[in-house]
This record gives C-alpha cells, structure tokens and sequence, in this order.
C-alpha cells in the first residue's frame, strides 16, 4: 500500500521489521472445514487459495524438520459454557462443537502425524492453552502465520504471539477473510504495529534456510 496513509504511518515510525529469528514454527489458525465448505455459514470464498498456501507452508517446514502447529476452536459442549460473552456476540460459534459437520480439519490442509494440535475456546491460539511455553520448550522465536480469519483469529494469534515475545510473520497468501476491507486493512494495521506480513514465497525460502545441513 502507498499514498497519504501509508506516508503518514512511516513518518510515525510504524513499519519497521521485526525479521526472522534463530528458529521459527509455521502456526496455522483454524484451518477447518467451517470456513472452507461451501454451504457452512462461516464459509469464504476466498478459502480455497489459502488453504492451498497453508499446505505448501506445512510441507516446507517438515521438510525443514521444523515444528507445524494446528489450532481450531473447540467446544465439548454448548460455546455458552466455555465463552459466554464470546458465544452471546458471535453464535455461530456453535460450528465448533466436538463432532459438528464443519468443525474438523479440511483435507486439503489437514495435521500430519508429527504436527501438534492445539484446541481453543478464544481467537488467539494463546488464550488459555498454554502454547507459549510449548514454542518455548522447543526453541522456537519466530511464527510464520496462516489461516482464518485475517481479521479475527489471526489478528489476535499474531499480537499475542509478538506481546509473548515471538517474532510474528504473517503471510499474505495464507491468510483469509469474509471480505477484502477487512483483510486489508488488517493486514495493513498488522504490518505497521505488530507484525511483518510477508509472501508465500518469501515465507517458504525463510524456512528453508533452516533446514539440517
């Protein structure tokens, strides 16, 4: 983006990179069949392509024998019970009830065997999982960013994942939302304030630089 706006956040200082660190993990953010199926009624028309750079960015890194992490919403009984007030602004959270048509992984991008799964009740992947220290355990100071939606859950995911002390990239062919005002200006916000957005293959040759040898 360039013009006044974009004059104006530089001026400020906004923009600078946070960059890649020492060791990162791709984090993808509830890529289920919720968003990707048509008919479902949180589904995006734009769900598809995503998808298909969320896949690509899975298999780079575990060719990289780089950590991949999965996150979906996930509630065992009514989303009342868990997120109230979450549930009160937002009842098509019901999707995400355990054994819900739409709830579970696409097949297009689902979890592999060496994957980890992490199940939560809010938008951020950190909000009550305990996911910080996982990353922590293993070495992990970069997340490269994927999934639904650019303006809700990716959003939060990014700026908890920066205010824990990662260095957050999101790429921009993998993430995705209902509408294109709020995709891009999301994802402008983000780039200025929180996080580095950067391309699929930008994304894909960072990762590759860590791999064994």
């Amino acid at each position: 983006m360039s013009g006044p706006l974009d004059e104006d956040y530089r001026a400020a200082g906004f923009g600078r990179r946070v960059g890649w660190g020492e060791r990162p993990a791709v984090l993808l953010v509830d890529p289920v069949r919720a968003y990707a199926d048509p008919g479902a009624a949180l589904f995006l028309d734009t769900a598809a392509d995503a998808l298909a750079a969320m896949r690509r960015l899975a298999d780079t890194a575990r060719a990289a024998r780089l950590p991949v992490v999965f996150t979906a919403v996930r509630y065992e009984g009514e989303p009342a019970d868990d997120a109230p007030h979450f549930a009160r602004k937002v009842p098509g959270l019901r999707a995400f009830r355990a054994g819900a048509p739409h709830a579970g992984f696409t097949p297009v991008c689902p979890p592999g065997p060496s994957d980890t799964v992490v199940f939560k009740h809010y938008p951020s992947a950190f909000f009550g999982t305990g996911l910080d220290g996982t990353l922590r355990s293993w070495g992990i100071d970069t997340l490269v960013l994927g999934g639904f939606s650019t303006s809700g859950c990716v959003r939060a995911s990014a700026l908890d994942g920066l205010q824990y002390g990662f260095r957050p990239l999101v790429v921009r062919q993998a993430v995705a939302d209902r509408d294109p005002g709020p995709h891009e200006a999301n994802l402008f916000d983000l780039d200025s304030k929180y996080a580095d957005v950067i391309t699929l293959d930008d994304a894909c040759a960072g990762l590759t630089r860590y791999a064994p040898g």
